[in-house]
Formats: structure tokens, C-alpha cells, sequence
């Protein structure tokens, strides 16, 4: 099963090609956030990732809530924490 996470935005490592470091549940990774730029996104900002990519931006109220739903779903919401902290976007 594939989750959409809330996600922060830490910071834009890369303008040109639209990637943000975004932390998910102490864990940061390298995401896209092209579909979202136009919402006008920056560090502190809450984005709700989906296989790499920002798919909206969301309040931090909304960000919590969500976070906390995931958390009660037990092992589907920790394999999907896994293989976020397994994946490499650069």
C-alpha cells in the first residue's frame, strides 16, 4: 500500500529542478516538489509526498492530524516510513 505522508520542508537543495529536503517523522529525504511551486512553498512548509513527489500543500494542523491517523494504521505506516528512509532522490 502506498500512503501520501505529510512531510515539512526543511529546505530547497536544488531551485533549478524543483528539490526540497523534507522531514517525515524524523526522517529527511530528498523530494520533488514541482507540483506544488506554483503554490509558493518554502522551508516550514507542509506538503503531503506521495512516491517522491509533493502531490499538495497542506496546513500543519491538517499535517498533524493526518500524522496522526498513519500512526494508529501500525506496520503499514512504518513500511512506508522504511522505505522512505530507503529511498535516494538527488
Amino acid at each position: 500500500m502506498c500512503l501520501g505522508i505529510p512531510g515539512q520542508i526543511i529546505e530547497i537543495v536544488d531551485d533549478a529542478n524543483s528539490i526540497a529536503k523534507v522531514e517525515v517523522s524524523g526522517v529527511r529525504r530528498n523530494v520533488n516538489v514541482a507540483l506544488v511551486r506554483p503554490e509558493g512553498i518554502g522551508p516550514g512548509d507542509w506538503v503531503l509526498i506521495h512516491v517522491g513527489f509533493a502531490m499538495s500543500k497542506i496546513d500543519e494542523a491538517e499535517a498533524q492530524e493526518t500524522l496522526g491517523v498513519l500512526q494508529t494504521m501500525g506496520s503499514v505506516y512504518t513500511e512506508e516510513l522504511q522505505m522512505l528512509h530507503e529511498s535516494h532522490i538527488e
